[in-house]
């Protein structure tokens, strides 16, 4: 019996071994792309690394243009900011958009039962009943004029009964024009509120109670397409032309605003060029142009008020981050440099991954120097030469911070 157990409980130690270790060889397995190794390096497998679509180059000197650097801010074209109010006093019946909502031109922002559109549609609707009753006066004075006209000339009717036919007709004639006046002039005042031909038509139609008592509304509009930025109305709240309801901001362009110091005002100037990264996109510039420089420099801190006109259509650059300008002088040098795409960010800090054999790569962390559209210049941290990821950097990055995490836990 005791032999029978000693067999049983070694089938058991047996079948545990054998799964530790097909648990160990699937870990293993799970690993191999992107486990750093023995030496500290980063082990790739060769597989991974075409899957990734991983690039090496050489490090090489490189002609790059000199350049002034300053901090600025993102900041919205003030020519390209509608702050919105009411046209009129009224009551909000709807509102049909929120904070930070994306807009296009012409779009309601909200529709209100304008109190001033409402007596404005009642003025135009009598006066365009007082224009009508005056042109009919005015045929009936011109038929008795041309029967007049007829009967002068058979002495039928006197010369003082024709001149005052005469007079009558005149004076139904200018109060036609009188009447279409003031009616044309109410008119205006309705396209000013955004009524259009076709809706001031209707007013006029037999039987627009119905049109009479829901044209008063009126809805405020988006001038251009943007994002609404202030927001403070409510349905229901009673509103009137002073109060500010929207700003809407169309970030298509956008301001960088930065401080030059005296020393390199010498490099700037009005329509020239400058660049503009922000630590969102560390591996992307923003091309601008300069468009302002302050005439008064900051008696403190010795820096005139520079502005930089950068396009935005994708909307990627966001108000208030924090960017470098840089604008390049007309000097160049011979730097050391790899591809942009080539620089990451790990722990506050860039880095680079050098190639050391086929399948590993060690991060190296560098200082930077100036940077173009396609290459930056490495100060310190590789050496001339070496070997460096360029595209793919990001992949090895996440394979090193996986597998920091993984000896964290």
């Amino acid at each position: 019996m005791k032999k029978q157990q000693l067999i049983i409980l070694g089938v058991v130690v047996a079948a545990v071994l054998i799964v530790a270790f097909v648990l160990r060889g699937s870990k293993s397995k799970s690993y191999q792309e992107g486990k750093k190794s023995d030496s500290g390096a980063i082990e790739v497998a060769l597989g991974a690394q075409r899957n990734a679509g991983i690039t090496v180059v050489e490090t090489s000197d490189r002609n790059l243009q000199e350049a002034i650097s300053t901090t600025g801010i993102i900041t919205p074209d003030e020519a390209r900011i509608a702050h919105i109010a009411p046209l009129a006093q009224g009551v909000v019946k709807d509102v049909s958009v929120q904070l930070g909502a994306r807009v296009a031109k012409g779009q309601a922002l909200l529709v209100y039962d304008n109190v001033e559109l409402g007596e404005l549609i009642g003025d135009y609707q009598r006066l365009t009943s007082e224009a009508q009753k005056a042109l009919a006066q005015e045929q009936v004075a011109k038929r008795s004029l041309e029967r007049a006209k007829a009967l002068i000339k058979v002495e039928a009717i006197s010369p003082r009964e024709f001149d005052l036919r005469q007079a009558e007709y005149e004076q139904a004639e200018a109060g036609v024009g009188g009447s279409r006046a003031e009616a044309a002039r109410a008119e205006e005042k309705l396209h000013r509120f955004g009524l259009n031909d076709e809706k001031i038509r209707m007013l006029n139609m037999t039987g627009s109670s119905h049109v009479h008592r829901t044209g008063s509304d009126n809805a405020l509009r988006a001038p251009f397409a943007g994002v609404v930025t202030k927001y403070d109305v409510s349905r229901g709240e009673v509103v009137s032309k002073d109060k500010e309801l929207f700003t809407v901001v169309d970030t298509s362009t956008i301001w960088a605003l930065a401080d030059v110091y005296e020393k390199d005002i010498q490099y700037v100037s009005h329509g020239g060029e400058c660049t503009v990264s922000v630590v969102s996109y560390p591996n992307e510039i923003f091309k601008g142009t300069i468009t302002y420089l302050s005439d008064a420099l900051d008696p403190s801190s010795r820096t005139a008020k520079l502005r930089c006109v950068v396009t935005n259509t994708d909307g990627r650059l966001k108000l208030e981050m924090f960017a470098t300008v840089s604008i390049p002088k007309k000097e160049s040098r011979i730097g050391l440099a790899v591809p942009a795409a080539s620089i990451q960010e790990v722990n506050g800090e860039h880095v680079v991954f050098v190639q050391k054999d086929a399948s590993h790569f060690e991060k190296r962390a560098v200082s930077l120097g100036s940077r173009n559209e396609q290459f930056v210049e490495i100060r310190s941290g590789v050496r001339l030469g070496e070997k460096v990821v360029a595209n793919g950097s990001f992949y090895i990055k996440s394979a090193l911070l996986r597998d920091l995490i993984g000896g964290e836990e």
